[in-house]
């Protein structure tokens, strides 16, 4: 039995040799993560004075008070009560921002991993009220694919870029039978880690009003967040002091936009259109998908009326450039009453029967919706000098940002739909 104990013993120590003699490294130009600590990401914010207005993304919309996001960077606070003269009262410095949304006097924010909550009681001077640490997914950025992806190490931080440049990593390698080697991290571990690339309110009321592009909505005492793994979250907030997860699930394939209407969730995504019953909100209970042609997909709704726009050339796939209108009147079988062909359309905006769509680089166009089966011949006007990607139609005001800034509409006479205020972008 000594004898068979020793033998067992040199043999593995003659297997653990030749591991560490079969150690090697793989040297190569990839995409290096550039890392932000979670130290610096989890500092206090601190509202500074008005900055310009670079690289516009969503905007949301709470008594006179348009909240722009400043793309991965934070988000501007501007004043409407004057809709000729739209004031930039403040700017929160947020890193990895692109959504929010609010409930009461608390903005909520993405913050990469985080949830940060500011108080906007008084939105000129809004105060950091606090954050929920690691309740958002770990993301990364879009990355050149003409190089492969250095590991990522998710206890340095947040990617926040990449470097391309010479990286150099420990490979095992095993020589028998053949000369096959394996990375200890890079691009498929880090593909599997992390994922890739990334209501109807009244001035005075609790909620405030997002864009068709929303990722993050507030209903009753509920904040749903979009992740781009596919999974609705849904956060209590009627404590804002103890917000709890009360909902994590899959829902569908490539979601992307959210909308609440009279008590039903209705989710854009790059394959259809998820309808969702809020009777529980903190359970929500998928009633139906819409289907249509892979393509990117924002959703606004008016009545038994949804309006879905479909664009191609982008990462959602899809080649057709459309105006889907889909009777909703049975939650659980939604069918479609016409589709129109439309050049580019991005985020969209209902009020009443008025239907804004934006189109991008072509501008923006606005119809007459009474008559679902022939909306495309009733055009009311077209504005096709500016670059418009979402709106908000807000009783007889429209806001709509775009890559030119950030725009403010009359249409109250819409024979005569006029601009009366704007905030161009600054070019870096």
């Amino acid at each position: 039995m000594k004898a068979t104990r020793n033998i067992l013993l040199v043999l593995l120590m003659i297997l653990t040799i030749q591991s560490c003699q079969d150690k090697r490294y793989a040297t190569y130009i990839a995409n290096v993560p550039i890392y932000l600590s979670f130290e610096d990401l989890r500092k206090t914010v601190e509202a500074e004075a008005p900055v310009d207005i670079v690289n516009p993304g969503k905007i949301y919309f709470k008594d006179q008070y348009i909240y722009i996001n400043e793309y991965m960077e934070g988000v501007h606070i501007v004043d409407i009560s004057d809709p000729s003269n739209p004031t930039e009262v403040a700017y929160l410095p947020v890193p990895g921002n692109v959504d929010m949304a609010i409930k009461g006097d608390i903005l909520y924010l993405d913050n990469y991993t985080d949830l940060v909550k500011i108080d906007i009681s008084d939105p000129e001077n809004p105060v950091d009220a606090g954050r929920i640490e690691d309740v958002l997914e770990y993301t990364i950025p879009a990355y050149n694919y003409d190089y492969p992806m250095a590991r990522i190490d998710e206890e340095e931080g947040v990617v926040t870029g990449w470097e391309i440049k010479e990286y150099t990593e420990e490979i095992y390698y095993n020589p028998y039978p053949y000369p096959i080697y394996f990375a200890y991290g890079g691009f498929e571990d880090a593909l599997l880690s992390s994922s890739s690339v990334r209501t109807t309110s009244s001035s005075g009321s609790a909620y405030g009003i997002g864009g068709s592009m929303a990722r993050f909505l507030t209903y009753d005492n509920y904040l749903y967040m979009l992740e781009t793994s596919n999974m609705l979250k849904v956060a209590d907030i009627s404590d804002e002091e103890n917000i709890s997860i009360v909902y994590d699930d899959y829902v569908g394939w490539g979601l992307e936009t959210m909308f609440i209407y009279d008590d039903y969730l209705y989710l854009g995504s790059t394959n259809g259109m998820y309808i969702m019953d809020l009777s529980d909100p903190k359970n929500p209970v998928k009633k139906s998908l819409y289907s249509h042609i892979t393509s990117c997909d924002p959703v606004v709704v008016n009545g038994n009326t949804a309006y879905v726009t479909l664009r191609s050339g982008t990462t959602c796939g899809g080649t057709a450039d459309l105006l889907d209108v889909i009777n909703v009147s049975n939650k659980s079988n939604p069918t479609q009453i016409a589709s129109y062909t439309m050049t580019t359309p991005y985020g969209l905006g209902i009020s009443g029967s008025t239907l804004f769509i934006c189109r991008g680089d072509k501008g923006m166009v606005v119809y007459d919706a009474t008559d679902s089966r022939n909306i495309d011949d009733h055009k009311l006007a077209e504005f096709t000098s500016i670059k418009a990607t979402d709106v908000i139609p807000v009783d007889s005001v429209l806001f709509m940002i775009g890559e030119g800034g950030f725009y403010i509409y009359d249409y109250s006479d819409l024979n005569d739909i006029t601009q009366i205020g704007n905030i161009p972008v600054v070019s870096e």
